[in-house]
Formats: C-alpha cells, sequence, structure tokens
C-alpha cells in the first residue's frame, strides 16, 4: 500500500447474515489515523446501525476467536463425555441463554466445510496457542465433509429432515436417528436457579454427565478468554459485547463469569487446571486473582493494557444512545418519572421538553390500565411538555391487545364491557392523533393489532429497520377496532382527493388486513401502508429513541397544531363493498379461504368502504368509528372467533377454521 494511503487503511470484519448480525469488528492498522477510524465507526454505527468493537489485528479476531473456540470446547467434550450432538443442543441453546441454533445447528447454518476451514486457519495461524492441539476438525466432522454433508446447504450435516422427521447423527450406529435431544430433568431443575452463584457451584459439584459437559465448556471458554483478552481486545467490554452482537449469546464470557462470582469461579478453574481437567495447563493471567470482584462495573471495562478500568468510547455518535446495550454491572438513569400507573410510566431526562412513556406489560400488550395511562400521559404532555414519544425499553412496541383479558369479559357474557373497552381503545388512538402537542411513536420488534394502530395514529412514527408490523386481528376471528381501519379510509380519501377512485386507494390496505399481513421491516411496512411514506426509518435500534425525541421537538419547533378532525371522508360505500365480495367469493369457492374467514373479511371491507351507502358519501370519523364497534363487537360473540382467541392463547399460532 502505497505510504500516503497507509493512515487512511483498515479492517471491518461483519457477521453473516449482515442484515441481522449486529457487529461489526473494527480493525485498525498501526498507521491509521485516529480521525478516519472515529469517522467509519461513526457511520458504521448510524448508517449501518452496527455494534462496533475494536478488535487487534489477530487470528479470527474477537467473536470468531472466542466463539469458535467455545465451538471446539463443545466438541471435545461431545467426545470426551460421549453426549449426543442433539442432546448438546439441548444443553447449549436456550436453557444458558444461547440461540435455539445453540451448537451443532449452527454448525450446519453456517456450513461444516466453512466450519473445517476456520478450524484449519486458526491450527496454521496459531501454531502458538496454548490450545493448539485442539484446533483440528473430529474425526467425525472431517468425514461428513468427506461425504458432501455440509449442513443446511447440502440438506445433511449433523442433522437432516426425512419427510416430518428431524434426525440427528448418531457416532454409535453410524446413521442418521430420530433427534430427541431432551435433558436430563434434574439438570434442567439446576438450569432453571437463578442465582448464578449457586447454579455453578451445583453444575461443579455434579456427577452427572450433562451438568459436567456444561461446567467443562463454561470453564475451558472463561479459560481461554482471560488468557487472551490481551491479545486480541482493547477491554473486556469488547469481548462481551462480540459474542453477545456476533453470536447472539445473552451473557458474553465475561459476564457470566462475573455473575457467577469472580473470585470462586477463578479459584475452581486454577484447581482444574492444576489436576489436568482443563483443556490447556496454561496459568490464568495474574490479574484474574489481584482481588478484584470482576471485568464489569460502574467506571467501566477492565483493559489489560491499561491495568484499569476503561470508561466507553468517547466518540460522539454515541451521544445519540440514550440507552446503549448495557455490559453487567452498567446502569443508566432511567429519568424521573412523571406520571406511573400499572400500565404505564411516564419519565423525563432533566431539562427535557420532550416526555416519554413507556408500557409495563407483558409483550407490551394494551389493557384498560394502558389505555388509561396513555390518556392521562397526553393530557400530561399537554400541560407541562412540548411533545410525548411511545417508547418501549426493550422489543416489542407492542403484541396488541390484551386477548386474555379481552375472552374472558367474553365468556362472562360481559358484552356492555366488552363494547366499552372497544370504545376506550377508539378513545385512546383519537387522543393520540389530536393531542395538541405531537405524539412519536418509536417503534421496534412487534406492532401488532392495537399497537400498529397506535402508531398510525401518531403524529410521526419512527421505526427501528427491524420492526414487524401488523394489524393481525383476522388472525384471531376479529377486526381492527382501535380506529386502524378508520385511519385507512381516512387516508384512502385523502389520496384519491374529491371525486377520486377511493376504491383503488383501498386495494393494498385490505389485503393486508384480510390476511393479517405482518411486515418483515420497516421498509415493507410503508409497501403493505402500514406505515406512512415520511415515517422515519432508523437502522440502529439503540438510536431510537433519540431520532424519536428529536422528531417531537423539531414539529414542535414548527409550531405543531393538530390535525382537524376529519368531517369529510369519501367512502367506497355499496359498490366498493360489492367489489371485494367478488374477490371473496372467488376465494372461497377455490376454498383458498374458511366460511369464517369470509365472514371476517366482508365485515372489515364493509369498515374500509364506510357500509351500505353510496360510492362517494362523506362520512366522519366518528361513522367510521362506529363501524368499528359494531362489526368487533359482532365478529367476538361469534363462536369460531372466540376459538381463534382461545387457540392464539393457548399455542401462540392462528387457527383456521
Amino acid at each position: 500500500l502505497p505510504e500516503a494511503l497507509r493512515h487512511r487503511f483498515c479492517g471491518v470484519h461483519f457477521f453473516n447474515p449482515p442484515r441481522y448480525m449486529h457487529l461489526a469488528e473494527l480493525i485498525p492498522a498501526t498507521t491509521t489515523d485516529a480521525d478516519i477510524l472515529e469517522g467509519l465507526e461513526s457511520f458504521l454505527v448510524t448508517t449501518l446501525g452496527k455494534g462496533v468493537v475494536y478488535a487487534k489485528d489477530t487470528p479470527n479476531f474477537i467473536g470468531n476467536r472466542i466463539g469458535v473456540f467455545s465451538m471446539l470446547a463443545a466438541m471435545h467434550h461431545t467426545q470426551r463425555l460421549g453426549l449426543g450432538f442433539d442432546t448438546v443442543d439441548a444443553l447449549t441453546g436456550p436453557a444458558i441463554g444461547r440461540p435455539k441454533s445453540a451448537t451443532y445447528r449452527t454448525a450446519d447454518v453456517v456450513g461444516l466445510d466453512t466450519m473445517a476451514h476456520v478450524i484449519k486457519t486458526m491450527a496454521d495461524t496459531l501454531p502458538n496457542d496454548p490450545w493448539h492441539s485442539y484446533f483440528a476438525a473430529p474425526a467425525w466432522l472431517q468425514a461428513l465433509v468427506a461425504k458432501g454433508a455440509l449442513g443446511a446447504k447440502t440438506g445433511a450435516g449433523f442433522y437432516t429432515k426425512r419427510g416430518k422427521d428431524i434426525l440427528v447423527v448418531d457416532l454409535a450406529q453410524q446413521d442418521y436417528r430420530v433427534s430427541a435431544g431432551e435433558l436430563d430433568a434434574g439438570v434442567a431443575e439446576l438450569l432453571k436457579e437463578r442465582d448464578p452463584a449457586k447454579k455453578f457451584a451445583a453444575l461443579r459439584a455434579s456427577e452427572h454427565p450433562q451438568a459436567q459437559f456444561l461446567w467443562s465448556c463454561f470453564r475451558d471458554t472463561f479459560h481461554y478468554s482471560a488468557y487472551h483478552l490481551a491479545d486480541i481486545a482493547d477491554t473486556a467490554r469488547d469481548v462481551d459485547l462480540a459474542i453477545r452482537w456476533g453470536y447472539g449469546w445473552s451473557l458474553g464470557p465475561f459476564e457470566t463469569w462475573q455473575a457467577a462470582g469472580w473470585k470462586q469461579v477463578a479459584d475452581w478453574i486454577a484447581e482444574d487446571i492444576v489436576a489436568n481437567k482443563a483443556m490447556s495447563n496454561a496459568p490464568l493471567p495474574d490479574w484474574v486473582f489481584d482481588g478484584r470482584d470482576g471485568v464489569h462495573d460502574a467506571k467501566g471495562s477492565f483493559s489489560p493494557a491499561r491495568n484499569a478500568m476503561v470508561p466507553r468510547s468517547s466518540n460522539p455518535v454515541y451521544a445519540r444512545q440514550r440507552f446503549p446495550d448495557p455490559v453487567l454491572g452498567e446502569k443508566f438513569s432511567q429519568g424521573r418519572t412523571v406520571f406511573e400507573n400499572d400500565g404505564v410510566r411516564m419519565w423525563v431526562d432533566e431539562g427535557d421538553d420532550i416526555a416519554v412513556v413507556g408500557f409495563k406489560t407483558k409483550l407490551h400488550t394494551v389493557n384498560d390500565h394502558v389505555l388509561n395511562g396513555l390518556q392521562e400521559a397526553i393530557a400530561i404532555a399537554e400541560r407541562d411538555f412540548r411533545g410525548l414519544v411511545i417508547w418501549q425499553p426493550k422489543e416489542p412496541f407492542s403484541a396488541g391487545a390484551d386477548l386474555a383479558g379481552a375472552l374472558g369479559l367474553l365468556q362472562a357474557g360481559d358484552v356492555a364491557g366488552f363494547e366499552g373497552m372497544v370504545a376506550n381503545f377508539q378513545r385512546t388512538s383519537q387522543r393520540i392523533k389530536y393531542a395538541l402537542v405531537p405524539v412519536v411513536a418509536a417503534v421496534r420488534g412487534l406492532a401488532l393489532g392495537g399497537g400498529c394502530e397506535f402508531q398510525m395514529h401518531a403524529a410521526r412514527s419512527v421505526f427501528s429497520l427491524e420492526s414487524y408490523v401488523g394489524l393481525v386481528e383476522a388472525g384471531v376471528g376479529l377486526l381492527p377496532a382501535g380506529g386502524g381501519l378508520k385511519e385507512f379510509a381516512v387516508r384512502a380519501s385523502d389520496a384519491a382527493g374529491p371525486g377520486g377512485d377511493v376504491f383503488a386507494q383501498l386495494k393494498t390496505a385490505f389485503e393486508s388486513v384480510a390476511m393479517a399481513k405482518v411486515s418483515t421491516s420497516a421498509l415493507e411496512a410503508k409497501q403493505l401502508q402500514l406505515a406512512r411514506p415520511n415515517d422515519g426509518v432508523v437502522f440502529n435500534a439503540f438510536e431510537l429513541l433519540h431520532v424519536a425525541r428529536t422528531q417531537a421537538r423539531a414539529l414542535a419547533d414548527a409550531g405543531y397544531r393538530p390535525p382537524l378532525p376529519a368531517r369529510r371522508i369519501q367512502v367506497a360505500g355499496d359498490v366498493g363493498i360489492a367489489t371485494f365480495k367478488m374477490m371473496l367469493v372467488n376465494m372461497l369457492e377455490g376454498r383458498f379461504i374458511s366460511p369464517h374467514d369470509y365472514e371476517i373479511a366482508t365485515r372489515i371491507a364493509t369498515v374500509l368502504c364506510g357500509g351500505a351507502v353510496d360510492r362517494g358519501t362523506l362520512v366522519d370519523e366518528e361513522w367510521l368509528l362506529r363501524l368499528e364497534r359494531e362489526h368487533f363487537v359482532a365478529l367476538a360473540q361469534m363462536p369460531k372467533s372466540q376459538e381463534r382467541i382461545a387457540h392464539m392463547l393457548k399455542t401462540g399460532k392462528p387457527l383456521r377454521n
């Protein structure tokens, strides 16, 4: 590389698939200009939405150095203890806070030939690593590669599928068998222990092969991570975040160790090294035993090179992250509580004029406490603040209405109470739309049903790219009744203009709702008309709150006024309903939909088209909201709809009856 360009040169390593994997490793060269690195980091974080860690220029950088070693350790202990591949996957998945693909399913997805190549790279480039003797693909992995069983891309690897059965390689039989992968009941119970210190003590003390497997894998990964920390990363934070963002673990290796009791676990590792139980007899670094209780605290994370706790990056781009992804021991101010009830918490940062409200319910579902709390939060915002943001600290934005509560009212025969809940839902949506200050919805993850309707009524919505938005009520035998269909009708009228073709504007909305479509991204939400063309899309979910507050402030600065109530909404009327029905009859006759699907979709069409009135009739919002309520309550009282609701609550899947 020419001398004049060397200050601009560095490495960037993305993780596959880049859209979904948050990690990007930034690898400076010795000559790289600090300003270049800072600018590139800002671009990676905001424009591409990545979580950046600085890695030293060593083989496999950070994520794959530790992540691949953890898989090698699992392979070694699989063979040593004679466990099945499916059993190991049951042990190394969600049971310990890791993805469902666990160890061997992950290898199948990556590709066994790729896995073997990565292992060979470690063997070729790390000859002096104390664990070098383990950097070799096991014989059974080599055998699978040799016969072309390379994993998911060839249809067979550690696993294959025959009909509906998932099969797994059985080394003893030298053939595939039906995958069972069950945890021992005692080990499963042990893993439910909430206190990590007690859990790890029990794992180490147990003589059961499954417990011994887990302790051995944790111990050797902790050992390897500590031994190589100084060589591969600036701080322990970089290692933990690389593994979380690149491999999907809920806690990184150092966080797991610290949570389990740093000093006790360090002593156990040292004992196992002396007893030749560990994969290597390389000693733990001295800093492990310097009296510390961990490598993360409120001041920062440990850096071996500086022998100090180092705070987070001072790069200005991180000012956009009010709540960065925390490591164990980090705490961020939760702001000052302005108002709180059983459903919501409204808070504000000192000196700020934009308030934030979030839901406290499971999956941020919407019940009466949330509805009443939102209305109160809007009233407070109108009195004391310049804007309000609806934002949840964690995904999802909202999984929709509280179905269990709704079903309870129906089964108790409390139709009046049920209709009152629907009216309150609509009242809340209208309060969002007509608030005297801008209400901005900050959406990430699922925004279904009522959650989708809330953002449709906001002055502006800001979406994380990974937002999955939909009006899915048809899947539970209902139709949207929180103002969503009304809002589609209003938008169709506005888009058509006076005397225009309203029906043409409704086609996409009808398909989205009747088929209970859910967008696969924020961008697709716009195509499905579930988001507006001017709604923002943010690539980094940790910047979502910042962007939403900025939008609310910009609207307020521009002299925000709520829209005038829509009183001249042009509807498609009876002609539109008949046209939609014609499409539905064809689908019914072709057995693409059930009679109850037809019933639901017909009622959706009726509301969208403004009821049995002449085409071009002008109606107001209350007319459309009344139609929503009437048809929603009618559907909810039908046995087949109640069967759908009950099935969804029981299985989490829609019933097509």
